[in-house]
């Protein structure tokens, strides 16, 4: 009884400790995915006061960004409780998840939130690209090439992602 009652136990604490950790990689990159889209709409902020004509494919551009890196949050919780193979937690937080076209157009099979977000940021990728996506691309390698113009909000997104990299989770 002793023994049963032991292994009990063990097991018990090996399952809240793989929940607790589940936890906290969910959160670590949560903390990634945040950090990002604050990058990206950061970047388009300081673009559209440069180049206000650009508001509208700014918020397209946005949109598809916020699409991808949502399934990205989405697939990330739904691996680290389903296959953790598919979570590299061995290496730094943005290239834990490598998701190919195949894998995203097999997720919006799903039939729950995580096959709706497949599906939204894999027609994006088949969708037509903005008119003046050009345009915003370029604006964007302007902003880029002048350091002095980003370093605020490059500096917080790069205080935000060692932030996230220094969560120690199991």
């Amino acid at each position: 009884m002793k023994r049963f009652l032991i292994a009990a136990l063990l097991c018990s604490a090996s399952t809240m400790s793989h929940a607790a950790d589940t936890q906290c990689l969910s959160g670590k990159y949560d903390a990634y995915i945040d950090a990002s889209l604050t990058w990206y709409q950061d970047l388009i902020e300081l673009t559209t006061q440069q180049y206000p004509d650009l508001e509208e494919v700014g918020a397209w551009f946005y949109n598809g960004r916020k699409n991808h890196f949502e399934l990205n949050r989405g697939a990330v919780h739904y691996y680290l409780q389903e296959d953790t193979s598919k979570v590299a937690t061995e290496q730094p937080v943005e290239a834990w998840l490598q998701l190919e076209q195949i894998d995203i157009k097999n997720l919006a099979g799903h039939d729950d939130e995580l096959g709706k977000l497949a599906a939204e940021s894999f027609n994006d990728r088949q969708s037509k690209p903005h008119a003046k996506n050009y345009e915003l691309r370029s604006a964007f390698a302007d902003l880029l090439s002048h350091p002095n113009k980003i370093d605020a909000v490059l500096s917080k997104y790069n205080q935000a992602i060692t932030d996230a990299e220094a969560i120690k989770c199991l």
